[in-house]
């Protein structure tokens, strides 16, 4: 079994930050490419940030250079730095991992279960 759970969600005014961890446990042999999505009302789930095992990151047009996205691997934890937070930010964030749970497994992918991050104008 593997677990994703979230933290750090919120409400916050705009311009104001806020940061979001997300932990990973349960059977992990390997993880490999983490990162977060979004999910606006009434709109399609969206990439905001990934990061690869090796640190390699890439970031939505509409986050760079406001968002952070990091990892811990002794941790199995990856964290997104929000600054400059916009009303349009406003959604529920998933955390994402794509990872081995045993040697012998291919990746699987698996989500968290969303934390609500909410920016007042």
């Amino acid at each position: 079994q593997v677990q994703l759970v979230e933290s750090g969600g919120g409400l916050v005014q705009a311009g104001g930050s806020l940061r979001l961890s997300c932990a990973c446990s349960g059977t992990i042999f390997a993880i490999n490419a983490m990162g977060w999505y979004r999910q606006a009302p009434g709109k399609q789930r969206e990439l905001v940030a990934t990061i690869t095992s090796g640190g390699s990151t890439n970031y939505a047009d509409s986050v760079k250079s406001r968002f952070t996205i990091s990892r811990d691997n002794a941790k199995n934890t990856v964290y997104l730095e929000m600054n400059s937070l916009k009303p349009d930010d406003t959604a529920v964030y998933y955390c994402n991992a794509r990872l081995r749970p045993a040697i012998y497994n291919p990746d699987f992918s698996y989500w968290g279960q969303g934390t609500q991050v909410t920016v007042s104008s």
